[in-house]
This record gives structure tokens, sequence and C-alpha cells, in this order.
């Protein structure tokens, strides 16, 4: 069996790997440049590679194409090979047959990572042999080549769910779904929410499906949809009398055939609303997995939070520089600037992936003194909040961003990078942009 694989990276090169170890004639390809550490990882391992190119000779001939997630299929290389009747998968599709662990297996729009982070404490602490994977830390495949977890806690992308046919993980999460990456979803909502939605497709009766019931997008789907698995929903708002919510400040989770469990919610490490939320699905995963609650509540507690997720960097001067770099897309912004307490300098801006800035105009207005454009093309933001606040400045690399920011302050302020766009105009991704925007701090 010939395996292809499109793209160098880490899932790429983890595919390579894993294929190569179960027998597989392995090529990969990728139409970038390869970092070094993965062309030496892959020449280690005798395993074929190109690179600024695609040989279509090289490719066509394959049995099945491992297609790494920021390719979209509207690539010419993918193209030609869906039209020659070529499999072409996800990492997380040719990587689970090779595995008996369970897999928990989580998506959404935003919040992914920090549920992802902390169920993974969660298990980790209660002494489980648990990998973490997907679309943070090392690849999934790799890590079924090279180790033997009893579990994997997975954060899975829309783009890694397109390429899945017969996954399924035994427990599911769906933080919530807005709209994102729409350009790779021909500009259509329903497409991408679907997209979403793959998580479930293969589950039966014996998974779990955790999931926002105050979620618009998702309580639609699950209307007009059927999904085999077990529904836990977790909610701020409502009392559920199976899955989790909040009430008089405790989190409360109660399940079939499971201890309840309950904890003051200022105990809980993380704050903010949507961090609730993320603890309340985190917590879910636990309770399913039979951990103690003496355990969860000792984790949640102790839990360090994400980097470039509304991590504090600094305080200047009695003012808070806030690094939110992670936030991508409007949704997750709004989030941000939600949970600002304080007069905000908001640093915002990259490529704009079909972005509505209309659902954060009232924060804006209540919450922002100033505004800093950091991307090569700043016209939509501009266009939307050009009228809203007193100062808006254009900037392009970061350096010049917090400095501006910081002359815009005063004692008491805060200092926000929550871009609402994604870095690629001016950045290699939203971690270099994070880490520019600490550096720039430490450099005031």
């Amino acid at each position: 069996m010939r395996l292809v694989v499109l793209g160098g990276g880490e899932s790429g090169v983890g595919t390579a790997i894993l294929g190569k170890k179960k027998g597989y004639e392995v090529f990969v390809s990728d139409f970038g440049k390869i970092k070094e550490n993965y062309k030496e990882v892959l020449n280690h391992n005798a395993i074929a590679w190109e690179e600024e190119t695609h040989t279509e000779s090289l490719i066509l001939n394959a049995d099945v194409v491992m297609k790494s997630p920021g390719i979209p299929d509207k690539s010419p290389i993918v193209k030609k090979l869906i039209e020659k009747g070529i499999k072409v998968i996800s990492e997380i599709e040719f990587a689970a047959p090779f595995t008996k662990a369970v897999t928990i297996g989580i998506t959404g729009s935003n919040g992914k990572t920090t549920t992802t982070m902390l169920t993974y404490h969660l298990l980790k602490s209660a002494g489980l042999n648990v990998g973490l994977g997907g679309n943070i830390g090392k690849s999934f495949a790799w890590q079924v080549a090279d180790n033997d977890f009893d579990s994997y806690v997975l954060e899975l992308s829309s783009f890694q769910l397109d390429g899945i046919i017969n996954y399924k993980p035994h427990i599911a999460i769906i933080t919530n779904i807005s709209p994102d990456h729409l350009d790779r979803y021909d500009y259509k909502y329903e497409n991408y929410i679907d997209s979403k939605f793959r998580i479930t497709m293969n589950q039966t009766e014996e998974d779990y499906l955790i999931y926002d019931a105050e979620d618009e997008a998702i309580a639609n789907w699950l209307t007009k949809n059927i999904t085999k698995a077990k529904l836990i929903p977790f909610s701020l708002n409502q009392v559920v009398t199976e899955g989790a919510f909040i009430k008089n400040n405790k989190m409360e989770v109660k399940m079939m055939n499971h201890e309840e469990f309950s904890m003051e919610t200022e105990s809980i490490a993380l704050e903010g609303k949507h961090n609730m939320k993320n603890a309340m699905a985190a917590t879910s995963v636990a309770k399913l997995m039979q951990i103690r609650n003496a355990t969860i509540r000792e984790s949640l507690s102790n839990f360090q939070g994400v980097e470039h997720r509304l991590e504090k960097v600094l305080k200047i001067q009695n003012v808070q520089y806030i690094n939110d770099s992670k936030a991508t897309n409007v949704n997750a912004s709004f989030f941000a600037l939600d949970s600002m307490t304080t007069p905000t300098v908001w640093i915002v801006g990259g490529v704009d992936k079909g972005n509505d800035y209309n659902e954060l105009m009232s924060l804006v207005h209540e919450k922002v003194k100033g505004i800093i454009c950091l991307g090569v093309d700043n016209k939509k933001i501009i266009d939307a909040f050009g009228n809203v606040v007193d100062v808006m400045i254009e900037v392009d690399n970061m350096t010049d961003a917090v400095r501006m920011a910081q002359r815009m302050t005063e004692k008491g302020d805060t200092v926000l990078l929550s871009p609402a766009c994604a870095s690629f105009d001016l950045f290699e991704n939203y971690e270099d942009r994070g880490r520019q925007f600490k550096q720039a701090v430490y450099n005031l």
C-alpha cells in the first residue's frame, strides 16, 4: 500500500512515521518548505520526501493520501486526487484504527484549546495513562506509533473533521459554534456547522456528545438532525436534569450512575463565563471517565490556563497587558472584550476570514477607549469602528503596536491583544504573534 502525505509539518511527519511502521510505502510532499528538524526525522526513518513542489507522478499513484489540515480541498493536487477516486483523509482518520485507546474528541469555534488542556489536566492528575494531541502538541499519529496510551484527548479542527470517514470519539465535545473559516466553506455558515457535527456522525448509543445547551447553532442542528450518542448538555443559565450547570455560584454535574459533583465557581482557577463553560465540559468528561470528585476539585483549582488565551503578561505603571493572540475570530474577541473590567486599548487585525464586526459594537462602545489596527489591510475594522472610538491608529509591526498602546493608556487601563483575525499577513502563526506581543511588552 502506498501512502502519500501532503504537508511536511507535525501531522504530516507523524503520519509518515506511523505509516512506515505499519508497512506502507510512504512519500511526503510539501508545496512549501519543510522545517529542518522534520527533514532530519524523515531522513532518519528513510522516508522519501520533496519540498516546494508536488510531483504528480509520485502522488497520483497513491492508495491513500493524508492531507494536512492547512491544505484546502480546492488546491489543484487535491482536486486531481479526488477526480481519480483516491481516498484523501486526515491524520486522525489514518491513525485511529492503529490504537485501541479511548479517544475524547473536542471541537468548537472557541474554547477548544482550553477545554482540551483542562480535560487532559483532569485525566492526567487522576493518574490515567493519557496522551494529548490533534490540533495541539505532538501529532496523534506520531504518538500512536511511539506510545501506548490508554486514552487520548484530541483537539479537532473542522479541517481535521472534514477528513474523517469512520473515526468516532467515545466522548465528543462541541464547545460552541460561531462563524469561522468561512473562506474554506464557500462562505456558507451551514457548511461550517455541518463540518463541526462530523465529530458525532459515527458515534453509537454507547458514546457521548457533550455540548453547550445555549448555543443557537448547536441547538438548531440538534432539532433537525439525529445523533445516536447520549446527549450531555452544559448550561450557564438553566438547570439540566442530566449534564452540567451553574446554580447559586456553584457548578453542578449530574449524570446517571455517577456520584453528583458540585464546586463553588470562585474556587475554579479559570475566570470568566466562557471558562465556566469550558470547565463544565471538561468536568463532564472526568465524571464519565470515573474520576473521583476530590481529584476533579483539586485539578480545577490549580489549572494554569493556556498560553495566548487571555494570558496576563505584565502590569506596567498599573496598566495590565493581556495576550489573547489565539482569538482568531470575532466570537473569541467577543469573549475577551466581554471579560474586560477596565478601559481597554484594543489591538486588533490580521487576515480577515469573513468577519462581521457588528457583533462587537456594543462592547466596543462600552469598554474600548482606543483601537490599534495591526494588519496589512485594516479597511473593514476602520469602517466598522472609526466613528465609535476616539483614537484609532494603524501599525504594521508588533513593537509599534505595543508602544502606541502604552502612549494611549492611563493608570488602571488594560491593553488587550485580541486580533479577531488570522495572523498570516505579518506573523508565522498566532503563537508567533503572541510571543512577539509578550516580548514587546517586556521591552517597554
